[in-house]
C-alpha cells in the first residue's frame, strides 16, 4: 500500500493511492497515519478496505508529511562509506545516531526555509523507516517485525551549525524548521521486499548531484532497527532516516551550498519523488 496524508499544514487527512494513482480518503477507516494506526493490526484493517469504494479526493491537494505526530525522529550519520570519504570522516564502526527535531518535519514538496544566519545549507537524499511495533531490546531476527514501511526523505542540513558551531554534536544543524520533508508516501514493507536494493538520486536546479543505491549502506535497515532498540524504546510512528550516498554540497570542490531560489528534486525507487524550493528565512 502507498499511504499518505493530504491537506493544509496541521489539518492533514489520511489517504491511500488507488490502482490508478488517485488519492482515496481513509478518514472513515483511520483518524490519521500516526502512532497505533501504523501497527500491524491497523495496517491489516486498512488492507482489507475496498479502496475503489473510498471517497475520491478531487483536485491536487497539498501532500503533507506521510507520518503524523512523530514522537522520535532518529537519524543515522555517515552510513555510506563513499559519503564518509567525501567529508573526510572515518568509516564508522558502529552506527552514528543523532536526532532531528520533530518540528522540522514538513511535506515532501513544501519550501525549505533558510535558517537565520545560515551560510552552508545542504541536502541529503535518504531512505526512511517507519516503526510499526514497539521496539525494545529486539533480537536481530525480530528487527524487521517492527518495521511498518519506508519513505523518501531529504535530511536537510546546515553545515555551519552542524560542524563549525557544533560543540561536538550535530542536532542544531539538522533540526531547523522545514529540515525534515518526508513522503510523499509511506510504502508498506510488503511492497519493498528488499530495502537494500533501491536506487536513489538528487538534483539541484536540474543538475544531478547524488546518484546511489541503498545496497552500499554500511549498516542496513534490519541492523539499524535492531541497534537503535538496544539504546532506547521506539514506538509506532517513530521514524529513522538512514544516511546518504555521496554528492552532497559539503563534499564538492569547492562546496556548492544551496541558496534562495534553488530547486531540489530527489527520489528513491518505489518511494516516489520530492521537490523543494529554497526560500529565505521568514519570521
Amino acid at each position: 500500500m502507498k499511504l499518505l496524508r493530504y491537506g493544509a499544514p496541521g489539518r492533514e487527512k489520511p489517504g491511500i493511492l488507488d490502482q490508478d494513482g488517485r488519492i482515496r480518503d481513509l478518514s472513515g477507516v483511520i483518524d490519521d497515519l500516526a502512532g497505533e494506526a501504523l501497527s500491524p493490526k491497523s495496517l491489516a484493517k486498512i488492507g482489507k478496505a475496498k479502496v475503489g469504494t473510498l471517497p475520491l479526493v478531487r483536485g491536487t491537494p497539498r501532500i503533507g508529511p506521510c507520518v503524523g505526530k512523530v514522537g522520535h525522529f532518529i537519524a543515522i550519520g555517515l552510513n555510506y562509506a563513499d559519503h564518509a570519504a567525501e567529508t573526510g570522516a572515518p568509516i564508522p564502526k558502529e552506527p552514528i545516531i543523532f536526532s532531528k527535531a520533530p518540528t522540522s518535519i514538513c511535506g515532501p514538496n513544501d519550501d525549505t526555509m533558510t535558517p537565520k544566519d545560515s551560510t552552508k545549507l545542504d541536502y541529503e537524499v535518504e531512505l526512511g523507516i517507519v516503526i510499526g511495533s514497539r521496539a525494545r531490546n529486539l533480537s536481530k531476527s525480530k528487527a524487521m517485525d517492527a518495521v511498518a514501511g519506508y519513505f523518501l526523505s531529504n535530511d536537510v542540513s546546515e553545515r555551519a551549525f552542524q560542524i563549525d558551531r557544533s560543540s561536538g554534536q550535530w542536532n542544531k544543524g539538522k533540526g531547523c524548521e522545514t529540515f525534515g520533508p518526508i513522503g510523499p508516501w509511506l510504502v508498506t514493507k510488503d511492497e519493498i521486499p528488499n530495502p537494500q536494493k533501491l536506487g536513489m538520486w538528487l538534483d539541484v536546479n536540474g543538475e544531478r548531484r547524488q546518484t546511489g543505491s541503498t545496497k552500499t549502506m554500511i549498516f542496513g535497515v534490519a541492523h539499524l532497527v535492531w541497534y537503535c532498540s538496544q539504546f532506547f524504546v521506539m514506538e509506532p510512528g517513530d521514524i529513522i532516516v538512514t544516511g546518504t550516498p555521496p554528492g552532497v554540497a559539503l563534499g564538492m570542490k569547492p562546496p556548492q551550498f544551496l541558496k534562495a531560489g534553488d530547486v531540489v528534486r530527489l527520489g528513491i525507487d518505489g518511494l516516489g519523488e520530492q521537490q523543494q524550493k529554497i526560500v529565505k528565512f521568514k519570521n
